[in-house]
């Protein structure tokens, strides 16, 4: 839990407990975990809810958990697809998990997971948005986005989600690169669009470890900065267990959020 008790001085407006696709360690771990976050941190949890691996009865039993915790946040994801986990049939989409938390009671704030430069499943930006906007329209609270490292991507789709009719917050998912392999195992499976100026850093950086993490930390504040000053509605941390990241950028550029009203959260 040390990293958890180091996070709590930040004072974010939530920490979301990512979960695996696994009934039991769900049940296990991350309602532990969460119910530390929320009752004894005092900061607001957020639970994962992966559809494609939970049933009707399973997500009534959760919420009911949830409940009794007194945590009333979820973030409906369908869940990566892995071939050797069999997938439930009462939730194809996370639109239909939305849909059927929504007619639940007690009512749960929902968040939902939404994609800068596309779902890598996606056809196009017009299939993308359509499905996004059903989110929305079954009762998604506000939309968390997969981590991107250029922010003109991120205005570009908050532009085409206005158009489109999606009025919810929009939180910006920022993953500061720290390390070689991180930065490596990111090149080599992300969708996303690595600007030349990132690319610049890792090139120079490769080896040489507290040089590549200082200048993935100022990459990371100079984004974070931009997205408040442009009037993104938060910033969601991927903090990958590392409270000392977190902690190095409130302490650069804390007061922006106080400034501007912003959230700060971590995962």
């Amino acid at each position: 839990m040390t990293t958890l008790d180091q996070l709590q001085n930040l004072k974010p407006h939530f920490i979301s407990v990512t979960c695996s696709n696994n009934k039991s360690d769900f049940e296990k771990t991350t309602l532990k975990l969460a119910d530390y976050i929320n009752n004894t941190l005092d900061i607001p949890a957020i639970a994962h809810l992966p559809a494609a691996y939970l049933s009707a009865n399973q997500v009534k039993r959760i919420l009911t958990e949830l409940d009794s915790l007194n945590i009333h946040q979820v973030l409906a994801l369908r869940g990566d697809i892995i071939p050797r986990i069999p997938r439930k049939n009462d939730f194809n989409y996370a639109s239909d998990l939305i849909k059927f938390v929504r007619a639940q009671e007690p009512s749960f704030e929902i968040s939902g997971a939404c994609y800068p430069e596309i779902h890598p499943e996606s056809p196009n930006l017009v299939s993308d948005i359509h499905y996004l906007k059903q989110k929305v329209d079954v009762g998604c609270n506000q939309l968390i986005t997969q981590l991107f490292f250029d922010n003109d991507k991120f205005f570009a789709f908050k532009e085409n989600c206005a158009l489109a009719g999606i009025n919810i917050p929009i939180i910006a998912g920022i993953m500061p690169i720290t390390n070689r392999k991180q930065a490596l195992r990111l090149i080599k499976t992300t969708s996303a669009h690595l600007p030349k100026k990132f690319m610049a850093i890792f090139d120079k950086y490769e080896n040489d470890p507290e040089s590549l993490r200082t200048a993935g930390l100022a990459y990371a504040v100079d984004q974070i900065a931009d997205l408040i000053t442009r009037g993104a509605a938060g910033i969601h941390l991927y903090t990958m267990n590392h409270a000392e990241t977190a902690l190095s950028i409130q302490k650069t550029i804390g007061s922006l959020f106080k400034t501007n009203n912003k959230q700060l959260n971590n995962q």
